[in-house]
């Protein structure tokens, strides 16, 4: 693994621990999900730099995961997109981290950590294979 790439996986990681720690706290959640696109975003810029495409200045997972040639199902896509959402609205600091719908539920941060850690799992361990 290229030094760079594993740079993107420590900062992706230390933003899912980020998310951990802040979920069980409900006035803390929208910062949670923040944390949670930023860790999908620098795994996928991980991939981007391992498989050594051109740099994508993008926040926009959708972009990011088309350009690293991830594969998703339906259901990843679906979470993939309530995470995008985070970052693309989240423009104003009263916006920060929240769902088209507002404030991340303690159970909704839950399921969208379990999916980023899934994923940041699955990417590393492809990179480490490689």
């Amino acid at each position: 693994m290229k030094q760079t790439t594993n740079d993107w996986f420590t900062a992706a990681e230390d933003d899912l621990l980020a998310a951990k720690t802040l979920a069980s706290d409900s006035r803390l959640t929208n910062l949670a999900a923040f944390h949670c696109q930023q860790c999908l975003e620098k795994s996928f810029k991980a991939v981007i730099e391992e498989i050594e495409k051109p740099a994508i200045k993008s926040h926009d997972l959708f972009r990011l995961q088309v350009a690293a040639n991830i594969q998703l199902s339906e259901n990843e896509l679906n979470l993939l997109g309530i995470i995008n959402e985070v970052y693309i609205d989240g423009r104003y600091p009263g916006d920060l981290g929240l769902l088209p719908q507002g404030k991340p539920t303690i159970t909704e941060i839950e399921t969208l950590i379990q999916f980023c850690d899934e994923i940041y799992n699955s990417l590393k361990q492809q990179v480490d294979k490689h």
